[in-house]
């Protein structure tokens, strides 16, 4: 299983979101009934509200800090808090640190 593949099944299981992986040439993500109301894949890491809705969902307190070339952020999620570092674009980088932490919240759950 592809590392984003893996990071959005746990994430979207952290957020009881129900659905399937889904691919092609133009989209991948998690799909299935009413995710979103969306005619397209949910993914958090590409897509800015599905981000956003992710965290609130979670009700995650998000902190972010840039440094250069490095976003890191941290998610807390009672009882837990996530310290998560990326590199690159900050919105793409803060996107998948929120994944990231979902994730693990979801890897606990099993």
């Amino acid at each position: 299983m592809n590392e984003d593949k893996e990071l959005l099944t746990l994430a979207a299981k952290a957020a009881g979101i129900e659905g399937y992986w889904f691919e092609n040439e133009y989209w991948n993500g998690i799909v299935g009934s009413h995710i979103n109301g969306a005619d397209t894949p949910w993914n958090p890491l590409l897509d800015d509200a599905d981000a956003l809705r992710l965290a609130v969902k979670l009700k995650m307190t998000i902190d972010v800090r840039l440094w250069d070339d490095e976003v890191q952020v941290r998610a807390y999620h009672e009882p837990s808090m996530y310290h998560i570092s990326e590199k690159g674009d900050p919105c793409d980088a803060t996107r998948r640190t929120i994944v990231r932490a979902a994730a693990e919240i979801g890897r606990r759950m099993e």
